[in-house]
């Protein structure tokens, strides 16, 4: 029996373990999935076909023993330790899926992994991922018929969906809050326009956004993502004027965030002192002068809020309460977390949302053409959110092809070329995931 061996079973794993238990009876395969919390990997497994075990931290013999035993590895686990999951696979001669981004550190794998005979394919669930296949399958087609492209946007967001959209930031958990609290901190993002490179630093990274709608959905608002330029590179696009990459949010968050930026508490810089014995309002009156204490809601509106529905946004957060922050210790961002964690919490019924949007412009034959294709996916419930249907199920075909023999490519690779792309993203269309497209002539 063949035995995939998946490390990390939490929420974004969900459809990827389902996926693969389900084809698991006609594939002859077995299911192994390790999570530091067995009881979560137990749960999501629960079948003839898998098994589950507890992943004990520090112990690496453990983790290189379960890849010895396996014939195909995916890792769910924290992105930092994909390089050292990847130099155990190539050591054991297995091939590697991941979601993550290919960091410095796993690029420099790329060597060992061809002389080893193993691939080690990254970047395979949503952002990155699903983003990067079905943008390069319009534009290598674009290629193909001899248009010449002049911009490339792309935006994704992992978002609430309508029937559970009930608070009024229009937003809930659905991915790590961490990332959420410190989307663009501490850097500069980086895009082009007209061949000119274009920097929006952090401090106005949530003013400066790109309108976005979505037939049947609405309007939504994209930030830039930290660095666009480096994809004229990566997609093979050098030359491309405009390159835009970033992320989604429903029309009206961006303005309310930037207030929660500007008054300071995104700062993660350092620790609140006595932060534990502190409410709200007291944190938020210390970033306030004490004559704008007099009135604190009506100072926070007049220098940081754009209108009142801002301010409202606020309110409805909790930043003026008199609640306890509830953290031991830390630092504004990590207070600023805790609470969004309470607030915007995912119900028990509720269903998170992902919208996926690009905008081509192109010429060809004279005339110049604005292309959209757009993806928007629904989760089930909190479990099989529409994070781990877009997330895993790339991955589990991408196993399953593995598995097959499909791909024949060795090395350190991410999903770019048609040989990737074009069977994933005609399987996920069967699965649901589907883009809409239109396009109209540009008339000046």
């Amino acid at each position: 029996m063949t035995t995939i061996l998946i490390l990390g079973a939490g929420r974004s794993s969900s459809n990827l373990i389902k996926y693969l238990l389900e084809a698991a009876p006609n594939e002859g395969w077995h299911v192994r999935v390790g999570d530091m919390d067995e009881l979560v990997a137990a749960s999501k497994v629960n079948s003839d076909y898998g098994s589950s075990f507890k992943i004990i931290p520090g112990n690496n013999e453990q983790i290189t023993n379960e890849i010895g035993k396996s014939d195909v590895v995916v890792s769910m686990l924290p992105a930092g330790m994909h390089p050292q999951i990847a130099r155990w696979c190539i050591g054991a001669r297995k091939n590697l899926v991941t979601p993550s981004y290919i960091s410095d550190e796993m690029a420099s794998l790329d060597h060992d992994a061809k002389e080893a005979g193993v691939l080690i394919l990254n970047e395979m669930g949503v952002d990155p991922g699903i983003d990067h296949m079905s943008a390069m399958e319009i534009i290598h087609q674009l290629q193909q018929k001899g248009a010449t492209l002049e911009s490339f946007e792309s935006f994704t967001g992992g978002l609430i969906a309508p029937e559970s959209d009930d608070n009024p930031w229009n937003y809930k958990i659905t991915w790590n809050p961490r990332n959420v609290v410190l989307a663009g901190y501490g850097g500069t993002a980086r895009y082009l326009e007209g061949n000119k490179l274009k920097l929006i630093p952090y401090h106005r990274l949530f003013a400066e956004l790109t309108p976005v709608h979505v037939e049947g959905y609405g309007d939504f608002e994209g930030y830039a993502n930290r660095d666009s330029v480096k994809y004229r590179k990566i997609y093979g696009l050098d030359g491309l004027p405009t390159l835009y990459r970033g992320t989604l949010r429903r029309k009206g968050y961006s303005e309310a965030w930037n207030a929660l930026i500007q008054i300071g508490l995104t700062d993660d810089s350092f620790e609140i002192e006595g932060v534990n014995g502190l409410t709200w309002r007291e944190l938020t009156s210390s970033f306030l002068s004490e004559k704008e204490n007099e009135n604190m809601e009506k100072s926070v509106r007049d220098k940081y809020c754009a209108n009142d529905e801002v301010l409202d946004k606020l309110k409805w957060l909790g930043i003026f309460s008199s609640e306890p922050i509830g953290i031991e210790k830390g630092s504004p961002a990590l207070a600023l977390q805790a609470l969004i964690e309470r607030k915007w919490k995912l119900a028990a019924e509720d269903k998170d949302m992902i919208v996926m949007w690009h905008r081509f412009i192109y010429s060809i034959d004279g005339k110049r053409f604005e292309k959209e294709s757009s993806m928007v996916c629904l989760g089930d419930d909190p479990v099989y959110t529409a994070m781990s249907k877009t997330v895993g199920l790339p991955i589990g075909i991408a196993v399953k092809f593995i598995l097959h023999g499909k791909w024949e490519k060795k090395g350190v690779h991410l999903p770019i070329t048609s040989d990737f792309y074009v069977p994933v993203m005609r399987e996920l269309e069967t699965l649901g995931i589907l883009f809409n497209e239109k396009e109209k002539e540009i008339h000046v």
